[in-house]
């Protein structure tokens, strides 16, 4: 377990620290040391490696127990608890019924700020970052990976709110964006220098590497699920496309697929067309027909999304990847859009349901019912 008052200080730290140097316009100013981590290396099943990029310097631990990992930070963030079983976590269910709230971001980016803020305002997490939630759900639905500066606080926390969740009666569903599939698979476009010039150089381990199935933020995410149905609501990130009907995928035949192909080599994935189109733009981590009509992700209609959601036996789908002005109604309440631009704090939203309803809750705790 992490104490979470601890892990908002050191982070906090990091990302004024952060934002100070990587906003600068002089070139010629010495940009202030690296801190980054903690990872965690399983080098046997109850002996962990742990490592960090600390002012630049790279620095190891190795760690061993019977049923757990304890440590307190050993970098920027050496008053934080850490908590880690050394049994790998299990594959959770991806069907929830009987839920009494539920609370949905998307997109975070590695904007720990933002992120924070959001989950707040919902009242999700207190200001000490602790779970308040009860036995609500809440649903982080997929790309905290690449652009911003603080990918792994993001993740930490997740890790650690998921375990007061189950705690407290409640569950967290971190789905699997594009995002994640594309640093786990190896693709750094969008991966911030932070990473790619801090702990990837100075240890010599690829991006992909970073979160392998040996790593502990790898095995845990690799667990993850593309789809998740609570209480006949649909969350996945990219979307649902028309052609999933005709083919008879289930929500379980999505999540197993993902995690049977996650770390096929690109030779696998060319030479096998259910894969090709499970991973490529009509699959569930990239579409967008719901809001573009093109040659790549034609337009659905009302009638696709009767017979989507009839299919999986849902009345409407929640989705991220794709931004939008504000949390917002399509298709007549069928699809419920929640990718919100980072850059404008004003507009950090979440959408909520509860009672039968949905809502969508600014980072200052205003809802607004959507119609």
């Amino acid at each position: 377990m992490i104490k979470k008052a601890s892990l908002y200080i050191a982070v906090s730290w990091l990302f004024a620290a952060g934002f100070a140097w990587a906003g600068s316009e002089d070139s010629t100013a010495t940009a202030p040391p690296i801190n980054d981590g903690p990872y965690v290396y399983w080098q046997s099943p109850t002996e962990a490696l742990v490592f960090y990029l600390c002012a630049d310097t790279l620095q190891k631990h190795v760690l061993a127990a019977i049923d757990t990992i304890r440590f307190q930070g050993f970098c920027t963030d050496s008053s934080v608890d850490y908590a880690i079983p050394v049994v790998p976590p299990v594959i959770q269910p991806d069907e929830y019924e009987g839920v009494s709230r539920i609370f949905a971001v998307s997109d975070p980016h590695g904007l720990y700020d933002m992120f924070v803020a959001t989950l707040q305002g919902g009242a999700v997490i207190d200001s000490d970052l602790n779970w308040i939630w009860g036995d609500g759900h809440l649903v982080v639905n997929g790309d905290v990976f690449d652009r911003g500066e603080f990918v792994n606080e993001i993740l930490w926390l997740i890790y650690g709110l998921e375990q007061q969740a189950v705690k407290a009666g409640g569950r967290v569903h971190l789905t699997l964006g594009n995002h994640e599939l594309m640093v786990l698979r190896g693709d750094v476009r969008y991966v911030n220098d932070k990473y790619l010039k801090g702990i990837a150089r100075k240890s010599r381990i690829y991006e992909m590497d970073l979160y392998g199935p040996d790593m502990e933020l790898g095995r845990w995410l690799r667990t993850k699920h593309v789809a998740v149905k609570i209480n006949g609501i649909l969350f996945v990130h990219g979307g649902i496309e028309p052609g999933a009907v005709e083919r008879g995928l289930t929500i379980r035949d999505i999540n197993e697929t993902a995690r049977a192909h996650l770390d096929d080599r690109s030779y696998a994935k060319a030479f096998n067309e259910d894969v090709q189109y499970f991973y490529g733009s009509s699959g569930p981590f990239w579409y967008r027909g719901y809001f573009d009509e093109s040659d790549r992700y034609p337009r659905a209609t009302q009638q696709d999304l009767i017979d989507i959601l009839a299919h999986f036996g849902t009345e409407s789908v929640v989705v991220g990847h794709t931004g939008v002005d504000r949390v917002e109604s399509l298709y007549d309440g069928r699809v419920y859009a929640i990718d919100i631009p980072e850059d404008d704090k004003s507009l950090w939203q979440g959408l909520l349901w509860e009672d039968g309803r949905f809502y969508r809750v600014f980072a200052s705790g205003q809802r607004e019912v959507i119609e």
